[in-house]
């Protein structure tokens, strides 16, 4: 055997296809009984045809990704893009709106449409820059980059500084310009307002309004784990479903073995064979705060307050910057808010086909303390409910899992922590050690590829073509690869 790759979530199938292109023996090894991680999209038993997204199910880094852009998915899936990319409905039957189109979104937000229109403008211009700026490796240049690039990186550090931290004032003023951005922010799960989460706000908007948006995959998530699993298996690679690795002995003798697994696993499995400064890191490596998910299915479209808010495939409920805000520290300091920061998704406003007899999935988490075993059920609905009254008329079935139960369905979901890792501009920096090769795992072959290692948390399978193709030159003496400027 080449090649062991543990894990069978995006970034373990984009690992296990850069080595298989290299035309190598690869397995995958999954302990769940099927494959994709958070990306799955599954029949939960809740209605007759509806099938859920059982972690991820909007998907800008997706088309925006260098490596699936490289394998084309972008051209080969079907994306579907919603006119409003997220929206963040407030009190009173207000609503900040990011539709996909910039002038439209900055002509509704009054007189805050110029600031966003001169910080989402020239950065969506540079999309690719700004990718490649913020989801590469964390330790090189970004491939291609240039005088403009630095241009682009000025322009991205300066929004970044003006919407995350509280001693320069933010560009935006108005009640749903800042609430709007903050809603993005929030995915990041720290305290706001920080510079990591503002620079997630900053990346994910200028997708908003960039290419394909925020779109949905037609029928679910799966449609791109779907879509790497054919390529591995067409290029001769292979997954074994349930089987779980704790230790050196769940291992087939290979020459390369790739992580999609938090640090604490690689520690576990090579704790003797690593430095025990790294060891120990691994070991102890930190995560954040959480996410506690309700699955749903209604009947007919949700009754939002704000009718524009109704075109939206995701919706970021939590009212204004600074409800959001108090939202957020509750949960840093270990409490649940009373009005959680809850983010939904509706992907029916663009596929058909997840709905079935007028019925439809609904996707939704609040955030709440890391390790928590309370039922969000209650929380979701009474934010939902807050902007769209009567949603729970709509309310046909239901399922709940708590922060603490997400790691039963997902191993690197530890605690409820999606994001793979406490995330902060430390944090992100150094992640998963503070050391020059964040893969390399310290023992020779042995490569770290999850979302804990560089960019970070998404759907975009570039922690594991980053350390594929590090495997590749180490353990193989390898140069051919995707085209990363494709």
């Amino acid at each position: 055997m080449d090649a062991v790759v543990v894990g069978a979530g995006p970034n373990g199938l984009a690992a296990a296809v850069t080595l298989a292109r290299a035309g190598l023996e690869v397995v995958v090894l999954e302990a769940q009984g099927t494959v994709g991680g958070g990306a799955r999209t599954l029949d939960l038993g809740l209605a007759p045809g509806i099938r859920h997204d059982i972690c991820s199910a909007v998907h800008p880094m997706a088309w925006a990704s260098p490596f699936f852009r490289a394998l084309r998915l972008h051209e080969r899936l079907e994306m579907l893009t919603p006119e409003v990319s997220f929206a963040q409905p407030l009190d009173g039957g207000r609503a900040g709106i990011a539709y996909r189109d910039l002038e439209r979104t900055a002509a509704g937000l009054g007189a805050d449409g110029d600031a966003w229109r001169r910080l989402f403008g020239p950065l969506g211009e540079r999309w690719r820059d700004v990718v490649g700026l913020v989801l590469g490796d964390h330790r090189s240049v970004p491939p291609g980059a240039g005088p403009r690039t630095a241009v682009t990186a000025a322009r991205l550090g300066l929004g970044v500084l003006r919407n995350g931290q509280s001693l320069v004032p933010s560009s935006l003023r108005t009640e749903e310009g800042a609430a709007l951005l903050t809603g993005v922010a929030g995915h990041a799960i720290t305290p706001l307002p920080s510079l990591a989460a503002a620079g997630t706000a900053v990346l994910l908007t200028t997708l908003a309004h960039t290419g394909q948006g925020w779109p949905v995959l037609r029928g679910g998530s799966q449609a791109i784990v779907d879509a790497l699993l054919g390529d591995l298996v067409r290029l001769g690679g292979r997954v074994v479903t349930g089987h779980p690795v704790a230790r050196r002995s769940d291992l087939p003798p290979a020459r390369a073995y790739l992580f999609d697994t938090g640090p604490r696993v690689v520690a576990q499995v090579f704790h003797d064979a690593m430095p025990p400064q790294l060891a120990r890191a691994y070991a102890g490596f930190r995560y954040g705060n959480a996410a506690a998910k309700v699955d749903l299915v209604v009947d007919g479209p949700i009754p939002w307050t704000h009718p524009e808010v109704r075109r939206a495939g995701t919706v970021h409920l939590g009212g204004t910057r600074d409800q959001v805000v108090a939202a957020e520290r509750e949960v840093a300091r270990g409490r649940h808010a009373e009005h959680p920061l809850t983010l939904l998704s509706d992907p029916a406003v663009v596929d058909g086909t997840r709905a079935a007899g007028g019925r439809r999935p609904v996707w939704a988490y609040a955030h709440v303390p890391a390790g928590s075993d309370v039922d969000p059920t209650e929380a979701v609905l009474r934010q939902v409910e807050r902007f769209a009254p009567g949603f729970r008329d709509t309310v046909v079935a239901h399922r709940s899992i708590p922060a603490a139960r997400l790691a039963e369905h997902d191993a690197n979901l530890v605690g409820g922590d999606i994001s793979g890792g406490a995330i902060s501009v430390w944090g992100m920096a150094t992640r998963p050690a503070p050391r020059l090769d964040p893969f390399s795992a310290g023992v020779p072959g042995v490569y770290l590829c999850s979302a804990s290692a560089p960019p970070g948390p998404g759907v975009h399978g570039l922690s594991g073509w980053y350390a594929a193709r590090r495997a590749l030159r180490q353990v193989f003496g390898r140069t051919d690869d995707l085209d990363p400027t494709v």
